[in-house]
């Protein structure tokens, strides 16, 4: 396919408000999973992974007014969002062809908690909070930055930042735009956390993904933007890419409603059409970036699926959420940064916490330094109900 480039990037999670604070934590191997501080829950015992910055601090960050329906979600994508737009030196009426596609699930979940907590006693919702946060925070995270072409929103739970890509990327392809601004975000709830451990899937230490003694995942919470350009606006604009995005593939087994398949089919299916899309054999790859969630039942369906594909000659592999928590709906934008990260700065980021290996598991990396040069990463997002995407980066000079 014709070439679709990156030109700019942001990113916020609990390893660093922007890519700067990331990449030094990805290089020492340092975790923001931690015990819970900002979000208000009898759970305490369970660790997550939270961004540093209270809603205040945040708004103060910003140079925002004072505003208390300012959802979490919002002020976390905004974060994100400005450190992208402002990479790809795009602001204000050079907006206003540009669509934005922003991924969450929890919306503006936290603002209803609150409100629900004051007003339990009412039978109703507050039109204004209604207004709102019935939908998403997608428009809320926009405003302020200029004239979007158009706002949309994409949910499909663990997949939907990769699906955000994905769905800029055919807008490119189909001549719909030459330029995007796509990603996702998600703060954490009780809704959220609750959720999950009512499933039964959450660790009360740190995860350790493909580990033979994980327990569950850890929760976290974060966001990042991407700008995706053809290549007409790159050289139109005169700007110079990150990287670029080769490939793509998005599959759904339909397995289970919370459960990944036990042959990974649809993650095979995902990575083996991102791989055909970038014109690249398995070889080619120089890294994973896993879904890894630190699951027994999706490290295990995930292991079984990179093997369907790569055989015994794996790749280096590792999960990154060993770092941030599982931030859901915004782990496809997060991660696909950090792979930008590790394609410019030639590294490969740890999977933190893995000591012992699986039984017919792999062996994560556990040493950032490559022993040849990254030019090809394969990067896997995995949603509940086995909506899978699969995308594949290349370094801009690959």
């Amino acid at each position: 396919m014709d070439p679709i480039y990156i030109t700019g990037a942001g990113v916020v999670s609990a390893i660093g408000i922007g890519k700067a604070e990331t990449l030094a934590s990805l290089l020492e191997g340092k975790t923001g999973i931690r015990e819970m501080r900002y979000l208000t829950s009898r759970h305490r015992d369970l660790p997550v992974g939270e961004v540093q910055l209270s809603n205040e601090e945040i708004i103060h960050l910003l140079g925002l007014p004072d505003n208390p329906l300012y959802t979490r979600n919002a002020l976390i994508g905004k974060i994100a969002l400005r450190e992208a737009l402002e990479e790809a030196d795009l602001a204000g009426e050079t907006l206003h062809e540009v669509p934005f596609i922003s991924a969450t699930t929890v919306g503006g979940m936290d603002r209803r908690e609150l409100f629900y907590a004051e007003e339990k006693n009412c039978d109703r919702l507050h039109a204004e909070i209604g207004t709102h946060h019935l939908a998403d925070c997608t428009e809320m995270i926009a405003d302020g930055f200029g004239h979007f072409a158009s706002l949309s929103t994409v949910s499909t739970a663990c997949s939907s930042a990769t699906n955000a890509i994905i769905t800029g990327a055919n807008m490119l392809r189909c001549g719909l735009a030459d330029t995007v601004v796509v990603g996702g975000a998600e703060c954490l709830t009780l809704f959220h956390l609750n959720g999950f451990n009512t499933l039964m899937i959450l660790d009360h230490e740190q995860c350790k993904p493909f580990d033979r003694d994980r327990a569950g995942l850890n929760l976290g919470e974060g966001a990042a933007y991407l700008v995706l350009e053809t290549a007409q606006a790159v050289h139109k604009r005169n700007v110079k890419p990150l990287g670029c995005l080769c490939g793509y593939g998005n599959a759904c087994d339909a397995f289970h409603q919370t459960a990944s398949s036990p042959d990974g089919e649809g993650a095979f299916l995902a990575m083996q059409e991102a791989l055909h899309m970038a014109g690249l054999k398995p070889e080619d790859i120089d890294y994973i970036n896993a879904h890894g969630t630190g699951t027994p039942n999706n490290d295990e369906s995930e292991t079984h699926a990179i093997r369907r594909i790569f055989g015994e000659q794996l790749p280096p592999i590792s999960s990154t959420k060993s770092f941030t928590g599982h931030t859901t709906s915004a782990s496809g934008s997060i991660e696909t940064v950090f792979c930008l990260l590790a394609l410019n700065h030639q590294f490969l980021p740890q999977n933190i916490n893995w000591h012992t290996p699986m039984e017919n598991g792999i062996f994560p990396v556990t040493d950032i330094h490559p022993k040849k040069d990254i030019k090809y990463i394969l990067s896997n997002a995995f949603g509940f109900g086995g909506n899978d995407s699969s995308i594949v980066l290349s370094r801009y000079d690959a």
